[in-house]
């Protein structure tokens, strides 16, 4: 669609969800975008197939009319939801992958350079962590977290220790944090990569793991991030019927990162991708749904006698570092959090297994509530110290309330919750 409406005024968010990336001429008018079953493409020409090599593979404009080679490459519905990913995070481009997973592990790679070092957040997803402090550190890249991202002094220490073994390579944010919610002062780390330049000449591309708020309550690339990294299987699909992940930032950055997605072979498919679309379409109306419902699920917990604590954004206390972060940088208090229970695993699972509406399953973002307890299930591969000196032990659950009737949720947790 048009960059700008007809009275300059630009697209709001909601709309570009909507309409973003498709134009109906360019499909025999088809009010919705067809969806392109093909692996390869024909070339009109043997000229053309070769200035469509040079285009992709060299970045120059050989003059070859625009086209497709092969389906890991690029395909047309690809470039369809890339354009509305990217009108939705506020970036010149975005790559999209086959899972969040795929994106991550896709975006590491191809920015570490030999002997860099991985400063991140803290806690991180599961398979982020296993990433980083496995294969990544099998190939000899150290990791070095920050426990408190909104705490000036912690950041220096983690960086100054980061510093100490070697170049910084990237960035790692994960803000607000699986499971807990935890968010980072995004100025913060765009200040402390300045101090990272200045000192080693130059300055790591800061990543923010966007999954927990999506772009309609968070965009990271106003606040200092280079890249912005969504697992577009959750909030943006919302079905729990899909696997994406999307990556947004400068054309100069994405294409690095489209580059190394075709030789690690990790694109979306033509079929998730016109899924995605679909999906977009709803996303604001399940947004504001979800997070309704969270604010009344979460303002029960905190007053059950059987809940310790809840991380609920909505509560993070007035006049603390955190709130003031989460003023500048959010929109929205998000419908997926982490509650702790007066117990422990064996009072956890059995509150788990007398659920009727809630479904206990790992991901989150969906039309259904799903809950699970994170040690046993998305961190069981975190070491115990590791997941505990963040606050994931084993009274943690983490829920991710959906669209259903709230009532009925919160009768759900009420009988449940008598299992304790």
């Amino acid at each position: 669609m048009s960059a700008d409406l007809p009275n300059d005024r630009a697209p709001s968010a909601e709309t570009l969800a909507i309409s973003a990336g498709y134009d109906p001429a360019s499909a025999r008018g088809a009010a919705k975008p067809p969806v392109y079953l093909t692996s390869t493409f024909v070339y009109p020409s043997a000229a053309a197939a070769k200035d469509l090599h040079v285009a992709f593979f060299d970045g120059v404009d050989a003059g070859a009319a625009p086209g497709f080679i092969y389906a890991r490459l690029g395909h047309p519905n690809l470039d369809m939801i890339e354009a509305r990913v990217a009108a939705l995070d506020g970036a010149e481009d975005a790559a999209c992958f086959a899972s969040g997973m795929a994106a991550i592990t896709t975006t590491l790679l191809a920015l570490l350079a030999p002997g860099d070092g991985i400063l991140h957040t803290r806690p991180l997803y599961g398979g982020t962590d296993a990433l980083i402090y496995g294969e990544l550190a099998r190939l000899g890249f150290p990791a070095f977290g920050i426990l408190d991202a909104v705490d000036p002094a912690e950041v220096d220490r983690a960086v100054d220790a980061a510093l100490a073994a070697g170049p910084v390579g990237v960035i790692w944010v994960e803000s607000p944090a699986n499971p807990t919610a935890t968010i980072a002062d995004l100025a913060l780390i765009a200040a402390a990569a300045d101090r990272i330049a200045a000192r080693q000449g130059r300055r790591p591309p800061i990543v923010v793991d966007n999954t927990f708020l999506g772009p309609l309550a968070s965009n990271p690339l106003r606040h200092g991030a280079d890249l912005v990294m969504t697992s577009l299987t959750k909030y943006a699909a919302g079905h729990s019927d899909l696997l994406a992940g999307g990556i947004s930032g400068s054309a100069a950055l994405v294409r690095r990162l489209k580059q190394a997605r075709t030789l690690f072979g990790t694109p979306l498919d033509a079929h998730s991708c016109w899924l995605l679309l679909r999906s977009l379409e709803t996303l604001a109306l399940r947004t504001a749904r979800a997070f309704a419902n969270a604010r009344a699920i979460a303002e029960y917990l905190r007053g059950h006698p059987k809940v310790r604590s809840v991380t609920w954004l909505g509560f993070l206390a007035e006049g603390t570092p955190a709130r003031a972060a989460f003023e500048r940088q959010y929109r929205g208090t998000g419908s997926t959090f982490s509650f702790k229970i007066a117990g422990g695993e064996a009072e956890a699972f059995r509150m788990l297994d007398r659920l009727k509406v809630m479904r206990m399953a790992v991901s989150l973002g969906g039309t259904e509530t799903l809950i699970c307890h994170s040690a046993s299930t998305t961190h069981y591969a975190v070491p115990k110290a590791r997941r505990e000196a963040v606050g994931v032990d084993d009274s943690t659950l983490r829920i991710s309330v959906g669209i259903e009737d709230p009532a009925d949720l919160l009768a759900d947790l009420e009988q449940a919750l008598e299992a304790i």
